[in-house]
C-alpha cells in the first residue's frame, strides 16, 4: 500500500453542511475502496491565489491515505464529476514526506491545544 495526500477546493457557495456531505462523499469513496484513512484537516474557506469560474475564494481540505494505486484514478474522476470541486491535487508521498507530515500534524496538535 502506498501513501498519498489530496487536497481539494469547492466552491464557495456552499454552506457547511454542504461541505460536510461533499468531504464525507470522498471519504466514504475512499473507504469502499479499502483505503486507510491516515488524517483529515479543513482548512477552511481561503482566498485563492488566481480566480478559478469567477471565484476569489474556496473551501480547502487535506485527506491523507494508505490504499493501491488504482484508487487515485477513481478518486480523481469523482472530483471531475462534481461540480462542487474546483480544483484537486493528489501526490503520492515518499518515506520524507510521510516523516514530515507527521511532525506537521503533532504541531498542529499541540498548538490546538
Amino acid at each position: 500500500m502506498n501513501n498519498y495526500e489530496t487536497v481539494f477546493i469547492l466552491t464557495p457557495v456552499l454552506s457547511e453542511a454542504q461541505v460536510e456531505e461533499a468531504v464525507q462523499k470522498f471519504e466514504d469513496l475512499l473507504t469502499s475502496n479499502k483505503c486507510e484513512i491516515v488524517a483529515k484537516e479543513n482548512w477552511g474557506l481561503k482566498k485563492l491565489a488566481y480566480p478559478i469560474q469567477l471565484k476569489k475564494n474556496g473551501f480547502y481540505t487535506l485527506i491523507e491515505f494508505k490504499g493501491e494505486g488504482t484508487v487515485v484514478a477513481d478518486l480523481e474522476l469523482a472530483f471531475k464529476r462534481d461540480e462542487r470541486v474546483i480544483r484537486y491535487l493528489t501526490t503520492k508521498l515518499d518515506k520524507h514526506a510521510i516523516e514530515w507530515a507527521v511532525t506537521r500534524r503533532a504541531k498542529r496538535k499541540s498548538a490546538k491545544a
